[in-house]
């Protein structure tokens, strides 16, 4: 770091009449430097530090946009806006970087926080690690294998300023090792182990479903003796239901019994014979490369290495947040690598016209960005090794059905869900009026993509293997609803998902009693329950491709059995309040944009009416799985289910068809096959595009 000490404040001014529109009307606008060689003190309108004038570039981001703000006080922005650029390596962030109205650009002059092209620029929430000590400790030597012995090290966090470690079982510090997410030590290294049986059986029942409200249960084997004595001991298990997971803490072993009991409170649904689970957070069970534990009393890391470590190689999670926009329009962040934080790498909450683009978003134990506010996005990024979900979207106004036209478009979302495994998609979308279009999505334990709210758009993506570790689970996901309509799903392509252990899962799953969505022109291979349509009203499925599915279609009657409850209390909402789910159903805007939604009440609101099943093609597999007292409501035509539909060359993944194809004669119309998935343009993150 240089250390220069100009008139700071006499060149910033000059450097604001330099870059105004006056001065140099013919120039797209102001640009500023951050480097790690620069200094605050200087105007930041240098690459690289001058020697001979004692100036350049900032050295910390929050410079850049404080010299924003000054001259935004000095007069409006230069004509095509302002660009911060970022030059190489790794700016540590020890507070959230924050960014309110007075920061905002305009649509004629937006403002833009770029790295240098040709030059990596990491923004990282974490602290390294420099240097680890031998462990010389006989009681904790003890503790762990023979093998962990002589390969584990250790380390003083809290010499390192860091004090704060979280909680073990959400939100705590992490440990990266060359840019890779390690594993906090845990018992299997792999997959899971099952319930035995159940200590205290008593009369809990969840739909025919038996088990116990008690979390107490016999384990096999004598493993878990190994962890008697164990500071901060956790379990974290598929209790009761494959799509509901949870982390509880032990609160004790009896080796004479077999007996592990958790501390409550309890699973909400209780637990059962056979699910699973693992043991985690335990020093005695560091027994594998890769792993690591932490002491949270001390403050000393124990960590067995892949590879002998370097000054650089080892990081801790400390910042909960990189970035945040509040109430900001027209930032853009491109081209940058944000890492190492906590929670969520990115937030907007309001604003207009922002954009996080070709970036690449990796190791955050959170989400990797949340978003609302009306007309901004997050495009051509790399997002991966996230302990929870990706992109969550949320704008728009229900009440007036007011879109918020935000996007998730051209993205590369995968290996998602590290930590919080179950209802953390890769994209979540609610609201009115959005777009997730054009991702790759793959590599998850749980969905690909939720939705909630109307008239919305999921198109032109690809997603696979995902709901790896859950079944009755869906990789686009919606329920529960009858007033969110309009929404549209097409021109996607799904591929082999089928659960956890191939139990089975569901390719679009429109949940108990979801209503009003279009399911068109999609392409599903390989999916069990391809398109499932549980108990709703108001559905299409027209025009998709199903190969080798099984089944390709579902549709049941819930509402007039065992989820009837639920709607009768929607019925009942409308004769105390005349709302459905809070939405006035049968008044402007909604009675005049989905009129079949007016009469609902008195047209047998419980019953899966006004779907239309049509011109779709199906090869292989099982067609349908209908229960029968939906099948007479369905509109069922023109679907080619016994015939060679003649795609051009299936074998090689050609599923167009050739022009006398039985489906054209039927109405089929061709689908955009090549469009779907990544695209190269100007702001990708890696260009060529590289799908897995």
């Amino acid at each position: 770091m240089r250390t220069h000490l100009a008139a700071p404040i006499m060149a910033l001014v000059a450097a604001i009449v330099l870059f105004s529109p006056a001065a140099r009307a013919t120039e797209p606008g102001a640009t500023f430097f951050v480097s790690q060689d620069g200094n605050d003190a200087w105007t930041g309108t240098l690459a690289a530090p001058n020697e001979f004038s004692s100036d350049g570039p900032f050295i910390t981001v929050e410079r850049a946009r404080d010299a924003i703000r000054a001259m935004k006080q000095a007069g409006p922005l230069p004509a095509g806006g302002v660009k911060v650029v970022l030059r190489g390596g790794r700016h540590a962030l020890r507070k959230t970087l924050e960014f309110t109205a007075e920061d905002s650009g305009t649509a004629e002059a937006p403002i833009c926080y770029t790295a240098q092209p040709g030059e990596k620029v990491f923004l990282t929430g974490g602290v390294r690690v420099p240097a680890f000590e031998t462990v010389s400790d006989p009681a904790i030597l003890q503790r762990v294998s023979p093998e962990a012995r002589a390969a584990m090290v250790q380390a003083d966090l809290k010499a390192l300023g860091i004090t704060d470690f979280g909680a073990p079982n959400d939100g705590g510090v992490e440990v990266f090792f060359q840019n890779k997410p390690m594993t906090l030590s845990r018992w299997p290294n792999d997959g899971f182990v099952n319930i035995k049986d159940l200590a205290v059986p008593d009369d809990h029942v969840i739909n025919g479903v038996k088990g116990s409200k008690t979390g107490k249960f016999i384990y096999d084997g004598d493993r878990p003796t190994r962890w008697i004595g164990e500071k901060d001991a956790w379990l974290h298990g598929y209790w009761f239901w494959d799509w509901s997971d949870q982390r509880q803490k032990i609160e004790s072993i009896d080796p004479a019994t077999s007996t592990i009991a958790v501390v409550p409170p309890y699973h909400g649904y209780g637990y059962r014979t056979g699910q699973w689970y693992y043991a985690f957070n335990i020093l005695a069970e560091l027994d594998t490369p890769g792993e690591w534990y932490l002491d949270r009393e001390k403050g000393i890391l124990y960590f067995w290495p892949p590879a002998a470590p370097g000054p650089e190689d080892v990081v801790v999670s400390v910042l909960p947040t990189l970035i945040t926009l509040k109430d900001a329009s027209y930032i853009s962040l491109r081209g940058l690598v944000l890492q190492e934080a906590r929670g969520t790498a990115a937030t907007v909450s309001g604003g207009t016209g922002c954009r996080v683009e070709g970036c690449t978003i990796r190791n955050i134990g959170g989400d990797a960005v949340s978003m609302g506010g009306t007309n901004n996005g997050v495009a051509g990024c790399e997002i991966y090794s996230l302990g929870k979900g990706g992109v969550s979207i949320n704008g728009g106004d229900r009440t007036t059905l007011t879109p918020a036209g935000l996007f998730v478009e051209n993205n590369h979302i995968h290996h998602y869900g590290r930590w919080s495994r179950m209802y953390q998609p890769a994209v979540s979308m609610n609201g009115v009026g959005n777009r997730v279009a054009h991702n790759l999505i793959h590599d998850a334990p749980h969905m690909a993509i939720q939705f909630g709210g109307n008239d919305h758009v999921i198109e032109f993506n690809e997603i696979h293997h995902v709901c790896t570790e859950s079944n009755d689970a869906g990789a686009i996901y919606a329920g529960r609803n009858w007033t969110m309509r309009g929404n549209v799903i097409r021109n996607n392509f799904l591929h082999d998902i089928s659960g956890f252990q191939n139990k089975g899962c569901v390719g679009v799953y429109l949940d108990d009693m979801f209503a009003s969505a279009d399911i068109t022109g999609n392409l599903f291979r390989n999916v069990t329950m391809a398109a499932f349509i549980g108990g709703g009203r108001d559905c299409s499925i027209t025009n998709n491709i199903f190969v080798d599915c099984n089944p390709a279609l579902h549709i049941d009657a819930r509402a007039l059995g065992w989820a009837a409850p639920c709607a009768d209390e929607w019925i009942k909402e409308v004769a105390e309040k005349g709302t459905i789910s809070g939405i006035a159903y049968n008044k402007p805007p909604y009675s005049e944009k989905y009129p079949k939604l007016v009469g609902i009440i008195e047209d047998e609101p419980k019953s899966p009416k006004g779907n239309s099943i049509a011109r779709n093609i199906c090869v292989g597999g099982k067609w349908d799985n209908i229960e029968e007292l939906a099948r007479p409501l369905l509109t069922m035509e023109s679907n080619l289910l016994d015939q060679d539909p003649l795609f051009v060359n299936a074998a090689a993944g050609d599923y167009h068809l050739k022009p006398e194809s039985p489906a054209l004669a039927l109405g089929f119309q061709q689908l955009p096959l090549e469009e779907i998935g990544l695209k190269n343009d100007e702001v990708r993150a890696t260009i060529p595009v590289k799908a897995e």
